[in-house]
C-alpha cells in the first residue's frame, strides 16, 4: 500500500481510481485534495490502521472476477444490461434466472445468488426485483451474506466501503433504468473494504451469526 507524509492535489490526481493508500502518523490531507480523492473514490487509511488479527475472510472480495446475478420477471432488462456490461469488462457471469417474463418469487432467485457468494462459487453477487428490498431480506437468511439494497452511487459506496457488502440488490421501481443500474453497480465494484475499524465491526456480526445459530 502506497504510504504518505502529505496528500496534496498533486499527489491526489496521480493516485489510482478506487485505490486505498495509508497516511503516515503526523501526517495529513490537503483541502483541495481531499475533494479530489473524493471524486477518484481513493480511500486513505491512517497508519496503523490495519489490524492483522482480524479473519482474513471477512472483507469483500476487493478484485472481483466472477458475480452471481438474478433477477425475479421485473427485473430482465436490467439484468440483460448488467450481464452484458460485467462480460464488457472481462467479469465471469453466472447468470441464475429468471430469463422469462413468467411470474416468478424473489426469494428463489436471490436464495441462489446468496448461495454461490457463500459456497465462494462467486465472489460477489446481484440479486433484482421490484423494489429489492424483498431480495435483499432474503439473501441476508444465508449465512455469510451481508446484502444491501442501493438506490445511487452513494448508498453503493457506503455498503462496501463500511458495510462489506458481498450481495447487491436493485430495485427496478426505484431506479432510473438499466444506465442507473450500471453505474451503481461500477461503484459497488469498484469500491473496497480496508480499513480495520469497519472490518471489525463485520467480526460482530459473525459472531452474532454463530450466537443465533446455537440457540
Amino acid at each position: 500500500m502506497k504510504q504518505f507524509d502529505i496528500i496534496t492535489e498533486t499527489d491526489a490526481r496521480t493516485i489510482d481510481i478506487g485505490a486505498t493508500v495509508e497516511l503516515r502518523a503526523g501526517g495529513h490531507v490537503t483541502p483541495l485534495a481531499q475533494d479530489t480523492l473524493a471524486a477518484r473514490r481513493v480511500t486513505v487509511v491512517r497508519a496503523g490502521s490495519h489490524d492483522p488479527t482480524l479473519p482474513a475472510d471477512l472483507a469483500p472480495v476487493t478484485d472481483i472476477k466472477r458475480v452471481a446475478i438474478g433477477s425475479d420477471h421485473t427485473g430482465l432488462a436490467i439484468k440483460s444490461a448488467l450481464v452484458s456490461y460485467l462480460r464488457g469488462r472481462g467479469v465471469a457471469v453466472v447468470d441464475l434466472g429468471t430469463n422469462s417474463t413468467d411470474p416468478v418469487d424473489y426469494p428463489d432467485i436471490a436464495g441462489a445468488v446468496a448461495r454461490s457468494v457463500a459456497r465462494r462459487e462467486s465472489d460477489a453477487g446481484i440479486a433484482i426485483d421490484g423494489a429489492g428490498i424483498g431480495s435483499a431480506i432474503a439473501a441476508n437468511k444465508v449465512r455469510g451474506v451481508r446484502a444491501a439494497l442501493c438506490l445511487n452511487e452513494t448508498m453503493a459506496r457506503y455498503s462496501r466501503e463500511h458495510n462489506g457488502a458481498n450481495v447487491l440488490t436493485l430495485g427496478v421501481t426505484l431506479i432510473n433504468g438499466p444506465d442507473a443500474a450500471t453505474r451503481i453497480v461500477e461503484m459497488w465494484m469498484g469500491t473496497p473494504m480496508r480499513e480495520a475499524r469497519y472490518i471489525r465491526r463485520l467480526l460482530k456480526i459473525r459472531r452474532l451469526e454463530d450466537a443465533f445459530s446455537r440457540e
